[in-house]
């Protein structure tokens, strides 16, 4: 059975990888955020893997055909931090590190597998549970990086304005119509794919390296 090119057991993998993603993403900003004193996230519900606590339809369409996406933003409150700014970077860097350590995590498993069980991982199940690693250290991969471009409303632009000064920080995190269309000029304009799809690359080259180092491959 095929759909849009693709078979159902590729479909699977791939709504797999995406929610495991997202999810994922948003529970480490929520998280961080109630670590830091913010209830917002916890009495929001944001606090669970449940994946559709976390989906936005649309992000999660364009994830699946595009390769990059957004989930629905975390609440979070900067004015519960002892330091709204600190607070904030890390509230927002927590996300995208969350996905490259599942990357991480994903492509040891792989190799893993394949290590201690090889006869299994050339199997119909094998197969399939290789496919999830896989594809899900690559969403989760590009999933990072693209939310630490600094273009609102993405995580990297709350990262680079809190450097700025208190004034233009507040005035800007308010958000202009302008930031909007950059973004959605960026996403749709294929601009992005290219370096997206280098750094990914470029990551799982490296993490499948420290991975075969520890597994002793």
């Amino acid at each position: 059975m095929m759909i849009l090119g693709q078979s159902l057991s590729q479909i699977i993998v791939l709504v797999i990888a995406v929610i495991l993603s997202m999810s994922i993403h948003e529970v480490a900003h929520g998280l961080v955020s109630y670590w830091f004193g913010d209830p917002t996230a916890r009495q929001a519900g944001r606090l669970s893997l449940n994946p559709f606590a976390h989906i936005d339809w649309s992000g999660l369409l364009c994830l699946l055909l595009f390769g990059f996406g957004w989930a629905k933003p975390v609440p979070v409150d900067p004015r519960y931090y002892k330091d709204p700014k600190a607070g904030m970077i890390w509230t927002a860097f927590a996300g995208p590190l969350a996905n490259f350590l599942l990357s991480f995590v994903c492509v040891f498993l792989y190799y893993l597998l394949l290590k201690i069980s090889p006869g299994f991982a050339l199997g119909a199940a094998g197969s399939f549970i290789e496919s999830v690693f896989a594809t899900t250290a690559i969403i989760s991969a590009g999933f990072g990086i693209f939310n630490l471009i600094p273009v609102p409303p993405l995580d990297g632009s709350k990262i680079l304005f809190a450097f700025l000064p208190d004034q233009t920080y507040y005035r800007v995190t308010r958000g202009t119509p302008w930031m909007s269309l950059v973004f959605i000029a960026l996403l749709w304009s294929g601009v992005i794919s290219g370096p997206i799809a280098m750094l990914r690359g470029g990551m799982i080259d490296a993490f499948s390296t420290a991975a075969m180092f520890l597994l002793g491959m």
